[in-house]
């Protein structure tokens, strides 16, 4: 899936993704910005900033305005913040390309983040928070992260601190967007049915006047651990949820394939090691899946579970265990090990159907790392990995140096869990 990059003479980055057979097409602005470029005062401004920009601007002053044009034309247009980018898109039928770029920048670009808005979307983003603490499937992975990089802003949640929201003003917006909504730090994709021509007439009349360029911060940090870490969060659950996993490598690393054949064979599908072990032979959780995450400069795998409160050791002492097994070259069988591979592929190509998907993809590898690999050779990288390659990372990796477990349920013994954690 071939693409083309232009360079705007802002700095802007254009990016066409040809998809010939595609009715649709996803126009996506991609900024690097996230919860890691905030500082303490600001926690949360990112994604308050996301749901700022469809409040109104002066084109389209209203919330409904904006929302009413997508709806005439049956299109889609969504944001997601991360910790280190912050992705805005509107997906629409092909020969509604002009429209959407013309709504999605005028978004982005001239949000009127009216004090009297931004004051009710507080409430808004508070429920959201309020939210997430009822969840504690999703509320164990950010203990998980704050327990790895602790006093680093790549440990504070993505939704930010009530506390915070509630002071945050017009002005700080204004100033997040000068120190990082500027044309060298900002990229757009286009996949599907549009033509390289017409995006990029479109990408020079509403982008080519975007001024302001600034310093990027590049984020290196080094965490020191020397032994297994437990964050226990004390909530009464019926169900215990946790995370365990290891710190692994940064976006980009020459073991990004080998780590995703490891995750897809620990727990990567219904006959994975971890599924058949914790669930469907014990019966000690209904989810059980693992998945690396990587950054600009860190990264860790991990396995993600709710079980069986009464049961939670006996999961811990499982998954250690196939993380054990892992790591011998006699316990992978060449069929299982291939199993894996064809699963990583599987589920690759599946979502590149998806436009949305796609530019995505393209946008996300542009922005941190400044290139592009292309599917066909991420595939060919999956397939030059091997057996050994699994095992090599497997002992890398599963050493009680590098050893993490967050949980949340109904425990207030911390050192109970502890104990546990070591190979």
């Amino acid at each position: 899936m071939e693409y083309k990059k232009i360079t705007l003479n802002n700095g802007l980055r254009v990016i066409t993704v040809p998809m010939p057979q595609m009715a649709s097409v996803t126009a996506m602005i991609l900024v690097g910005a996230g919860s890691r470029y905030e500082t303490k005062k600001t926690n949360g401004i990112s994604h308050f900033l996301e749901h700022m920009v469809f409040k109104g601007t002066k084109k389209r002053p209203s919330a409904l305005a904006i929302s009413s044009t997508i709806d005439a034309i049956g299109a889609d247009f969504n944001a997601s913040t991360g910790k280190e980018e912050t992705l805005f898109y509107v997906k629409s039928a092909k020969k509604h390309l002009n429209l959407g770029i013309d709504v999605l920048t005028d978004m982005v670009l001239h949000s009127r983040l009216v004090p009297e808005e931004i004051q009710r979307e507080k409430g808004v983003i508070i429920e959201e928070i309020n939210m997430y603490e009822d969840l504690p499937m999703r509320r164990v992975a950010e203990y998980f992260e704050r327990l790895l990089y602790p006093g680093s802003s790549l440990g504070w949640d993505i939704a930010g601190e009530k506390e915070i929201i509630r002071k945050i003003s017009q002005r700080d917006f204004l100033a997040y967007q000068r120190r990082l909504y500027f044309p060298e730090n900002m990229v757009l994709v286009v996949a599907g049915g549009a033509l390289e021509k017409e995006v990029l007439g479109l990408a020079r009349a509403y982008l080519s006047k975007l001024e302001g360029k600034k310093d990027k911060f590049k984020p290196k940090e080094k965490f020191k651990q020397d032994k297994p870490q437990v964050y226990l969060k004390t909530k009464k659950t019926d169900q215990t949820h946790l995370i365990i996993g290891v710190r692994g490598n940064p976006v980009g690393h020459k073991d990004r394939y080998v780590e995703a054949v490891l995750g897809a064979f620990l727990g990567g599908g219904m006959s994975s090691r971890l599924f058949i072990q914790v669930r469907e032979r014990r019966g000690l959780a209904y989810y059980v899946r693992t998945d690396s995450e990587h950054f600009l400069d860190n990264g860790y795998l991990a396995t993600a579970a709710g079980v069986d409160t009464q049961r939670v050791q006996e999961a811990i002492k499982v998954i250690l265990e196939e993380y054990q097994k892992v790591s011998k070259l006699s316990e992978i069988s060449q069929e299982e090990f291939q199993k894996a591979k064809e699963f990583v592929k599987g589920r690759f190509i599946l979502e590149l159907e998806d436009s949305r998907n796609v530019a995505a993809s393209y946008g996300i590898q542009e922005i941190l790392e400044g290139k592009i690999t292309i599917p066909e050779k991420m595939i060919a990288g999956i397939d030059k990995v091997t057996r050994e390659d699994m095992v090599r990372v497997a002992r890398q990796f599963f050493t009680n140096q590098r050893l993490n477990l967050a949980i949340v349920g109904p425990f207030e013994d911390k050192e109970k869990f502890e104990k546990l954690l070591k190979f």
